[in-house]
């Protein structure tokens, strides 16, 4: 069992302000788990805790049931895998693998086995030589992960893995990093700023805001059933447009719709991008901007006064004037003050 449980977990470093303020999780054996968002907001303060690299203020971390606040770093047993590689210059390949191993005092025949097996796991077997400056950015990040897996930890700690390789290289870690984790069958704990990584690698995403869980869930209910507007507008691409409501009824730029059960007032209806060609209520908008980004295009406009965006086929008219074509029921609404959503119900 690699369970990992965060208790009233609360960290400060001046004894006025929380960076990490009360967060309590349950981080299942074997798990996935990703905790997402924007620089400053706790996610790799929370890694260095429970690796047992930064002090705890108040709560407690529990591994494997076992409270472990006042042990050691090197007797938690976990592996940690940093942004920058932390590789050994002067070492090779093969003695940077080897490292943790030698410090434990196996012996040099087990050793041996253990990195060529690595190796072999993660196609390094030519480059045990060589030294980190003569690998490739992904190369060394393989070797990070195999000093990380050699040793066969209970937990593994990832804090922005792949965010200084370059965006094809990305695309391959990541499937390689979740074919080692279905290998290895146990608990990562992994810690990104790009939605794209929490999306497709996670078990459960933990978004993060101020030091505060605003959810943790599938990726699945994190996109579509979004607790609050901040984890709305966080993950994926959402657009806030704001809305007079009487009655259940409001505008978007002179089109009325319907919704009961709305509070009177200014209430935030949103909708995202990829939504806005596909409903049954036409607006006509004039594009301030247009983006070609490949497969699809992105298009910039006004509804209400508020900025929003549209991903569109590359078939789809974007001159002059603009279709959209949207629909309540692929709308959410929240609270203009507290951010937080009104409902799941359609229309």
């Amino acid at each position: 069992m690699s369970s990992v449980v965060l208790k009233n977990l609360v960290k400060s470093y001046d004894s006025k302000k929380n960076v990490i303020d009360n967060i309590n999780l349950e981080i299942k054996d074997k798990e996935f788990i990703v905790l997402v968002g924007s620089s400053g907001c706790g996610k790799s303060t929370i890694l260095r805790m429970i690796s047992g690299l930064e002090e705890i203020t108040s709560g407690e971390i529990l591994i494997d049931g076992k409270v472990v606040n006042n042990i050691h770093p090197k007797d938690r047993d976990i592996a940690f895998v940093f942004q920058s590689y932390a590789l050994y210059p002067h070492m090779s390949v093969y003695d940077n693998i080897a490292f943790g191993l030698k410090m434990r005092k196996y012996e040099k025949a087990i050793i041996d086995t253990k990195v060529k097996e690595v190796a072999k796991a993660l196609n390094l077997e030519d480059l045990l030589d060589r030294k980190p400056k003569q690998l490739s950015g992904g190369q060394r990040q393989r070797v990070a992960l195999g000093r990380a897996i050699v040793r066969n930890p209970k937990v593994f700690l990832m804090d922005e893995p792949l965010s200084n390789l370059d965006a094809n290289l990305r695309v391959q870690m990541r499937s390689e990093i979740k074919r080692l984790h279905n290998k290895l069958q146990t608990t990562f704990i992994y810690v990104t700023h790009d939605q794209t990584e929490a999306l497709t690698m996670g078990d459960r995403i933990v978004v993060l805001d101020k030091g505060k869980i605003q959810q943790a869930d599938t990726p699945d209910a994190i996109y579509n059933k979004p607790k609050n507007k901040f984890v709305a507008g966080f993950i994926g691409q959402m657009n806030f447009i704001s809305v007079n409501a009487k009655d259940g009824c409001f505008e978007i730029e002179g089109q009325k719709f319907h919704k009961e059960n709305l509070q009177d007032g200014e209430i935030e209806a949103a909708i995202r991008a990829e939504k806005m060609v596909s409903g049954d209520t036409v607006i006509k908008v004039k594009p301030e901007i247009v983006e070609m980004t490949g497969g699809e295009r992105i298009v910039y406009f006004k509804l209400n006064g508020c900025e929003c965006t549209a991903r569109v086929p590359l078939d789809y008219p974007a001159g002059e004037s603009f279709e959209l074509k949207i629909s309540i029921n692929d709308m959410y609404f929240f609270n203009k003050e507290s951010g937080e959503i009104i409902g799941y119900e359609k229309a």
